[in-house]
């Protein structure tokens, strides 16, 4: 049977969305009663201290796990009634680090993405995709390369490829920017930005609250489990809140240029 391709939802939609969720490991409670929104056409950036639930948020809402409590919905319905297929034309995810049992070149990885559509109208566009993928995250010149070959930062854009090329209407990415230099971190978040700008729903887990308040739309601010704050970056990013979360005082100045909120610690 061939599968529904979904249909792509107008900006400002509310496309995925935990109600109260709460979950944990061993019993040691990692996320307590959080409730957020994701909307297309927005960057939603996840920021907090190491423990916080950030990257277990994310995986709630891919659907890769599944909360002890509360809910998440994905395009319309509770996640847990999609396929694996049919999440995987919804959604797509980067992990912190993509590992492979085999020695795949750059290319069938980031082909790779392109499995939700086979047997539909799309496939025909595969190789245009991942030729375009490979070029806009500057791994073309990689893609004979055995992805096991290549450094952290080349592994991470070549991840990258092939979350971009599965074309879904919602984007998880996380830390995506942790292993690469100044020039394709403001790449990668270019691009982020761009998913965005045509409609897409993108979330990213960043530890750079410089970075978060340069390319979000809105930032969530977790910290013990709960989300202490949502909004836009300037609303959220203060000093108080933040010194609080992290433990250590920090300074919010405005960007002289463009009057982005910088996160400096205070030394």
């Amino acid at each position: 049977m061939r599968p529904r391709i979904p249909a792509r939802p107008p900006a400002g939609t509310v496309y995925a969305a935990a109600d109260e969720v709460c979950f944990g490991y061993g019993g040691a409670e990692v996320l307590r009663g959080v409730t957020l929104s994701v909307v297309t056409g927005e960057v939603l950036a996840l920021v907090g201290p190491n423990g916080s639930g950030k990257s277990t948020l994310l995986s709630l809402l891919a659907g890769d796990a599944r909360p002890h409590a509360g809910a998440v919905h994905l395009d319309g319905r509770p996640i847990g009634d999609w396929s694996a297929r049919e999440l995987a034309l919804r959604r797509a995810v980067l992990p912190q680090q993509l590992t492979l049992a085999f020695p795949f070149s750059v290319r069938e990885v980031v082909a790779m993405g392109r499995a939700p559509w086979a047997r539909t109208a799309a496939e025909q566009d595969d190789d245009a995709v991942v030729a375009a993928e490979l070029e806009r995250t500057e791994t073309a010149g990689l893609r004979h390369r055995p992805f096991q070959e290549l450094s952290g930062g080349e592994r991470a854009r070549a991840g990258l490829a092939r979350v971009l090329a599965q074309r879904t209407p919602m984007v998880l990415l996380d830390e995506p920017t942790a292993a690469l230099d100044i020039r394709h971190q403001e790449a990668v978040l270019g691009l982020a930005r761009g998913r965005a700008g045509a409609g897409d729903a993108v979330v990213v887990v960043l530890h750079d609250l410089a970075l978060a308040a340069a390319c979000a739309d809105r930032v969530a601010v977790l910290s013990g489990g709960v989300v202490r704050a949502c909004g836009r970056p300037a609303e959220v990013l203060r000093e108080e809140l933040l010194g609080e979360v992290y433990r250590h005082p920090v300074e919010v100045l405005p960007h002289p240029r463009t009057g982005v909120p910088m996160v400096l610690a205070r030394r």
